[in-house]
């Protein structure tokens, strides 16, 4: 049989403009906004002449999951500088480190402040 020179011959599948076999696949991407880390904040605690070294260090240890030599050294810092950072937290986690600070201090007679400090 003799073919038509007029007949197109049987139907192609449409090619990307760039002729590359892997943009065909018709695989389609989004691109992500990135988001904005939140603000962090110190939690300082106060160095006063009457809460007990020991207690300092057991709260760091307890609250702040500090290692014993961590809060014995933190706790030596606070009592010589006046102060001291116990950890950096985004607000709601740093206010609640404060609050239980102020509330274990308090249940046991101690005078411990604490407090939150932009970074």
């Amino acid at each position: 049989m003799a073919q038509d020179p007029n007949d197109p011959g049987p139907p192609r599948a449409p090619r990307a403009p760039s002729g590359d076999p892997v943009q065909d696949r018709g695989v389609a991407t989004q691109t992500r906004k990135r988001v904005a880390r939140p603000p962090r904040f110190k939690v300082l605690l106060y160095n006063d002449d009457y809460t007990p070294m020991e207690f300092v260090v057991h709260l760091l240890e307890r609250v702040f999951r500090k290692s014993p030599a961590e809060a014995t050294e933190l706790m030596l810092q606070i009592h010589r500088s006046g102060m001291g950072v116990a950890g950096v937290y985004v607000l709601e986690v740093a206010e609640t480190k404060v609050a239980t600070v102020h509330k274990m201090a308090e249940e046991r007679g101690h005078p411990l402040r604490a407090g939150v400090e932009k970074e």
